[in-house]
């Protein structure tokens, strides 16, 4: 259709951020559908994307909206320090290094969800990039969050604030723990990015 309207549109079939990827158009293999369990994955990313939301108020240097990434469909929220990163070192299955390189142009820490991860119901997770000296070593909020060395990241089970008295609270605090964690060791001007 985009054809006939004189648009060119190459399409790459080929899902990104997955090991072992088959691309779509070759794939067979996962043709099931199941609507309830689509409805609720969806529901949790509608509130993921709530909390995530506001979590912006105290921040007021470059941040990235709420996102979601179509390769493993994690939804995350990014605050920019203002100074540029080293090359990123690609490595993503499937996605080139242009695509990693662009997106870490620039001192990020980033916090999202996943459905992935160890997390039976998915993952919340935190990195930095580049990663600061001492980062890994902060305690992070709430109980349950941890350092998962083979990710290189923060983790907190999904259930975990699923299961929270106040989820969002549980959610905000892994939010803003994991961000302090990355501005503090990352140096960061923290007084002009963030409001009082």
């Amino acid at each position: 259709m985009l054809e006939s309207l004189g648009v060119a549109t190459p399409i790459w079939t080929m899902p990104v951020e997955i090991v072992g990827a088959i691309p779509f158009d070759a794939d067979h293999e996962h043709a099931s559908y199941d609507a309830d369990a689509v409805h609720r994955f969806w529901l949790s990313l509608v509130e993921v994307d709530r909390v995530l939301t506001l979590a912006v108020a105290d921040f007021v240097g470059k941040a990235r909206p709420v996102h979601l990434f179509c390769g493993a469909l994690d939804v995350a929220y990014t605050r920019f320090s203002g100074r540029t990163a080293p090359p990123h070192p690609g490595r993503v299955p499937n996605c080139g290094p242009h695509v990693m390189g662009e997106a870490y142009s620039h001192e990020v820490s980033s916090c999202g969800y996943w459905p992935g991860g160890p997390g039976a119901e998915g993952t919340f997770y935190a990195y930095a990039y580049p990663e600061p000296p001492g980062y890994r070593d902060v305690a992070v909020e709430p109980d349950g969050a941890r350092w998962d060395g083979d990710l290189g990241e923060f983790v907190l089970p999904y259930e975990d604030v699923r299961g929270a008295p106040d989820p969002d609270v549980a959610l905000l605090a892994f939010v803003r723990s994991t961000y302090v964690a990355a501005a503090t060791t990352g140096g960061w001007d923290r007084a002009a990015l963030e409001r009082g």
